[in-house]
């Protein structure tokens, strides 16, 4: 099983340097978990760069996969991690569905890092060195 976080969804739907590493899981739908909060943060960030149309097409490519609502269980193992981690309030909920569903999550996202069952890729800098 698969998770793609926020990052990895608009690195895809973007076409960037990291978009390759996150083909391969997203081509494999059976195994593709999406929580429902990676919706609301690429829905959001897509709306604010592009527009409705847009925002609306990337939330219909991500429910191709199964996509997994918060509950209470969730919610409450998800504020366990957060303090644990020092993770911020997405990233827990996504960490958690990830250790509930037996998922690998494929992100750039920083905040993950160093946690086992992740596949971690690094921002590509541009021409000026800033992270993209």
């Amino acid at each position: 099983m698969n998770i793609i976080d926020s990052s990895g969804w608009l690195e895809y739907f973007a076409d960037g340097s990291n978009a390759k590493h996150f083909q391969h899981p997203l081509k494999d739908i059976a195994s593709l978990i999406v929580p429902v909060v990676t919706i609301y943060e690429v829905f959001k960030v897509v709306l604010r760069e592009a527009d409705d149309n847009e925002a609306l097409q990337a939330a219909a490519a991500m429910q191709k996969g199964t996509v997994v609502d918060m509950t209470v269980n969730l919610a409450i193992a998800a504020s366990k991690l957060s303090l644990q981690l020092k993770l911020p309030m997405a990233d827990s909920i996504i960490l958690a569905t990830a250790q509930a569903f037996d998922a690998t999550i494929w992100t750039q996202d920083s905040d993950f890092k160093n946690i086992p069952g992740v596949k971690f890729f690094s921002k590509k800098s541009n021409k000026t060195g800033q992270s993209e």
